[in-house]
């Protein structure tokens, strides 16, 4: 069973961080549904970088690029195949002259 990713926005995290010093840590996690370690994870980069330690860590992705990138990897098979049949019909040529 896969469960849908959220995500959270950086005003969001802050808003979670500062309700949690207001109403506690448990309440506030079970109201959003949160676990203990992403909390404390949030919570660790707020202090470390600020505000801007709440932004999202993952990098993105050019669609472009990874367009190119499935065509190279498609253009790079087929270059394959294509050898490998060669190499079989230079193999049958060779045994058909002798």
């Amino acid at each position: 069973m896969t469960r849908e990713r959220r995500q959270w926005s950086k005003d969001q995290k802050l808003q979670i961080i500062q309700e949690v010093e207001v109403n506690g840590l448990q309440p506030t996690l079970r109201k959003y549904n949160l676990s203990q370690s992403l909390f404390h994870k949030w919570k660790r980069r707020f202090n470390e970088q600020g505000i801007m330690g709440l932004e999202a860590q993952y990098p993105k992705v050019d669609p472009e690029k990874r367009r190119m990138e499935q065509e190279i990897k498609r253009l790079r098979e087929l270059v394959g195949e294509l050898s490998l049949e060669l190499r079989f019909k230079d193999e049958l040529i060779k045994k058909n002259r002798f």
